[in-house]
Order: C-alpha cells, then sequence, then structure tokens
C-alpha cells in the first residue's frame, strides 16, 4: 500500500487532502510546516504532495534539499502562482508534477495515481523479499522467516514488521506506526502499538541474543543492529 505524506499549512485544505487520499486506499501522513515534513519524510513515503509557500520557508527550498540527498521519491507541488517562470522553477528544482490551487480532489488523487504508476517499474523483482540480519519476510506468501523458522504472525504484527524492516536501523515514533499501519494519523493508538511491539519482539526473540527490535525511551522503536 502507497504511503503519501501531505505538506500544507492552510488546515482545512490538509484535512480534505488526508482524508480524500486515504478513502482513495493510500496510507496518508500530513504537515503543516517544513520541520513537520522532514520528521514525516522519516517514515520513506512513495509520493509527498507539497505546498510551495509554509510558514517556516520555502516549499521548494526543502524539495532541493530532498533532490540533493539522491532520494527520487515522486513529487507534486501545490501552489496558487500559475505563471508558466513559476512551473519552470518548481520542476526544475525536482517537481515531477505541479497542480493549480485552487483545484479539484478528483485530479489531485488522478494526478498521485499517475505519479505512483510512474514509479513502478523502478520496483525490481527482489523488492518481494525483505531481509535483515537472518530475518525474511515474503511479501507476496506473507510468510516470516527467522534462522530457516517459520515465525506465525497475525496480520497486524505482519504489515507491524513489514514497516519496521522497510525502515530498518531507523528509528520510527508511535504516530508514524498509527499512519502508516493502523491508518489513525494520532496518539490515541500508543497502547494498542505497545501490546503489538511486545508480542512481535517475543516472537522474533532468540534465547541469548539481544533484541533486534528495540525500544529507543521516549522516540519510538528500532528494528536492527544493537545501537
Amino acid at each position: 500500500m502507497s504511503r503519501v505524506l501531505v505538506v500544507e499549512d492552510q488546515p482545512n485544505l490538509l484535512r480534505s487532502i488526508v482524508s480524500a487520499t486515504t478513502e482513495a486506499g493510500f496510507v496518508v501522513v500530513g504537515a503543516s510546516t517544513l520541520a513537520e515534513a522532514t520528521e514525516q519524510f522519516k517514515m520513506t513515503p512513495d509520493l509527498v504532495i507539497l505546498d510551495i509557500m509554509l510558514p517556516d520557508g520555502s516549499g521548494l527550498e526543502w524539495l532541493k534539499g530532498r533532490r540533493s540527498e539522491n532520494n527520487d521519491v515522486p513529487v507534486l507541488l501545490l501552489t496558487a502562482r500559475d505563471s508558466v517562470e513559476d512551473r519552470v522553477k518548481g520542476l526544475d528544482c525536482g517537481a515531477d508534477d505541479y497542480l493549480i490551487k485552487p483545484f479539484s480532489i478528483d485530479e489531485l488523487l488522478a494526478r498521485v495515481r499517475a505519479l505512483l504508476r510512474r514509479r513502478v517499474p523502478e520496483t525490481h523483482s527482489d523488492t518481494r523479499v525483505l531481509q535483515i540480519q537472518d530475518i525474511q519476510v515474503d511479501l507476496m506468501s506473507r510468510t516470516v522467516l527467522r534462522g530457516g523458522r517459520l515465525i506465525e504472525l497475525q496480520p497486524r504484527q505482519f504489515e507491524l514488521l513489514v514497516f519496521l524492516m522497510q525502515n530498518q536501523n531507523q528509528i520510527v515514533t508511535r504516530e508514524m506506526i498509527a499512519a502508516s499501519v493502523w491508518k489513525q494519523p494520532d496518539a490515541t493508538w500508543t497502547n494498542v502499538i505497545e501490546v503489538h511491539i511486545n508480542h512481535l519482539r517475543k516472537k522474533l526473540e532468540l534465547p541469548g541474543c539481544v533484541p533486534i527490535l528495540q525500544t529507543v525511551r521516549g522516540k519510538g522503536y528500532r528494528l536492527g543492529d544493537a545501537l
């Protein structure tokens, strides 16, 4: 399921876009500032919907920063500026598409789907299997092996493990997990997430070994090598 980051400082428009893209079947998180966008970008979205004018800076400068890091995630720019010069500037900064305000939600969703379709051919066939240390996750058969031993996971535990593996060796917050796995971008799922993390950790744990799934106090969780 594709993950979308929406960066927009107008509260009503942000809520409208997040609601529409969620209903369209995407995992969506919102941000109203560039600082929030930078934090949420750590969830490795498949696409970013980005406003140009934000309270703490220019969306174009933020985009240039991501491109300088060789990050090629598709970006759809939103702006009230409709001159050819503005469009060219946005595309030169690394945007993949450009949408002028006001716009229809249907057109926005059509452009999102088109950008994601363009990205599909870049995905190699071996990405159907995720691996970290001796843990293998087959996304097609939904099977999990550790050291060749089959680990039985409930559907939600499997989705949680996939998300953690896609962000392996990075700290993920409870809010990121809530948005990507539970599709609820708020903190009300903290206790539920903690229970699932504990169950998943017990299933992955090997006797005498440092747990591969770690709790980072005050920040979130991390799947990977010991810190």
